[in-house]
């Protein structure tokens, strides 16, 4: 039992046990529409305004000293109390405040980078233009810093919120409107991934078409035509239209009028499946807005780029990381669980259907690939994948390894030479390929990750068709502020354990 903002409770049932629904005898009249968003981007102001002090004095303390007596000096002063308001100046023009950039996903980070990209090109410029003499050390450290700053500061302050998601608090209430298999398949969805912002609390369905029996299936108030009173009995302020025939452009339409005049949020659900919003442009034609999609980034400078990345990243990862690695490597060598190779190697499947050699700590006693098939009825997973919790082929270091995936480590090289990056899909064996369908064969289209979507969402923990879902969003949709998320939720999710076994 859960409790939202306006006072309303959240009660998960046992025949339903992830779907989130709301009491039918607290139901109240629709309720004013939720401020919290309000509330969220005023703090943010705060928020970058002391960032972009921060940095500022930061820069000047650095580049001029605590005893800089220069005559010059009461203009850095003034510059560093400008900064912050033209850093907020800055992000308010590349729309950082606005609701449908924050929340979830990584478009608001980009938009800081964005940013402090273009605050550097403005000064770059005016300096230029006006002659004005600023010290580059200044300049260098405020922004990089401020930048750096605000996008660290603008997650955790999402954590926040994702946290009193989580615990039902802030949520939007929201009525499904569709037919009722796509209804409990909506629900399926957004229960398996709390940081969306949305609990479910009924639905609409065409008329004789409920099904009782239909699990995921929530609370039914009523049909298509009486939406708005369903709105108003449950107290909802969101309203999501799945796709169905009988709802068509002029009886969507008349719901926008319909729920507008309480200021409900209207959400037509798109057919188009794991897209993500930066790939798609509405526009209209002849007054019908057409949804444009653009194709996947699968090539370019910016996989250039991201190659770059990888490259540097397990480089320096590797210098950083070498004492661990010797103490790792003796632990394997020496420790309890018998006697074999520190480094197991595996052959793997890389991009384009390549296979390579994964580097890996060995975790298992030396005949465990051996004794693979007498445990083969044992999976604890589905699909093509075999993961059993309680493995006995583990040895005790081997164990204390995968649950903090410390095992990992040696795949840097594997980075390194260019068989595999830091973001990707999990690398899967020959054998799981074999059974791919041809939609799976997608996952291939990029070289495999350190770490991704899978690891940070649940690891083992996850279904066969959830693990490959998250793999093909990553391909679909990647950007290298998806890479650089990923890679500051992998440490989040790695102190948690949760899915390593």
């Amino acid at each position: 039992m859960q409790t939202i903002d306006d006072g309303s409770t959240i009660e998960i049932t046992p025949e339903k046990p992830q779907l989130t629904t709301l009491r039918a005898a607290e139901f109240r009249p629709s309720a004013p529409r939720m401020d919290w968003r309000g509330r969220y981007a005023r703090r943010l102001y705060l928020i970058d305004y002391v960032v972009g002090l921060v940095a500022a004095s930061s820069a000047l303390f650095l580049r001029f000293g605590p005893d800089a007596a220069q005559p010059f000096l009461l203009d850095y002063l003034l510059l560093t109390l400008l900064f912050p308001l033209a850093w907020i100046a800055v992000l308010a023009i590349n729309r950082a405040y606005e609701s449908r950039h924050l929340f979830v996903g990584t478009d608001e980070y980009a938009r800081v980078v964005r940013s402090g990209l273009g605050l550097t090109a403005t000064l770059a410029i005016f300096s230029f233009a006006l002659d004005l003499r600023l010290a580059r050390g200044y300049v260098i450290i405020a922004l990089p810093m401020a930048t750096l700053l605000d996008v660290g500061a603008r997650y955790l302050y999402r954590q926040l919120l994702h946290r009193r998601w989580a615990a039902g608090e802030r949520l939007h209430k929201v009525i499904l409107v569709g037919h009722a298999r796509a209804i409990a398949d909506m629900a399926r969805r957004l229960a398996r991934e709390s940081h969306h912002g949305l609990g479910i609390i009924g639905a609409c369905v065409p008329p004789g078409a409920v099904d009782d029996e239909l699990p995921g299936l929530p609370t039914v108030f009523g049909d298509f035509d009486n939406v708005a009173g369903a709105v108003s009995l449950s107290g909802a302020d969101t309203v999501v239209v799945l796709s169905c025939p009988e709802i068509d452009g002029p009886a969507l339409r008349r719901l926008a009028w319909q729920l507008e005049r309480d200021e409900i949020d209207l959400i037509v659900a798109s057919t188009l499946v794991d897209v993500a919003g930066d790939r798609t442009t509405i526009r209209p034609v002849d007054g019908l807005p057409m949804l444009h999609v653009e194709h996947p980034r699968l090539k370019g400078s910016s996989r250039l780029i991201k190659a770059a990345f990888d490259r540097v990243g397990a480089f320096v990862l590797l210098l950083l990381s070498m004492p661990v690695l010797l103490v790792l490597a003796a632990l394997v060598a020496f420790g309890p669980g018998g006697r074999g190779p520190v480094i197991f190697r595996q052959e793997r499947v890389g991009k384009d259907g390549r296979l390579f050699v994964l580097y890996k700590f060995r975790t298992m006693v030396v005949n465990a690939e051996a004794r693979l098939q007498e445990l083969r009825n044992l999976n604890d997973t589905d699909g093509e994948l075999f993961k059993m919790r309680n493995d006995p082929r583990i040895t005790p270091v081997g164990r204390w390894l995968r649950r903090l995936s410390l095992d990992e480590l040696p795949q840097l090289l594997n980075v390194l030479k260019g068989d595999m990056s830091l973001v990707g899909p999990r690398p899967p064996l020959a054998r799981e390929v074999a059974g791919y369908p041809a939609d799976m064969r997608r996952r291939l289209a990029v070289k495999p990750g350190l770490t991704g979507l899978w690891q940070v969402s649940g690891r083992s923990d996850l279904s066969w068709d959830e693990s490959i879902r998250l793999d093909l969003t990553y391909v679909e949709n990647w950007s290298l502020a998806m890479d650089l998320a990923i890679l500051a939720r992998t440490v989040s999710a790695v102190v948690r354990s949760s899915g390593a076994y």
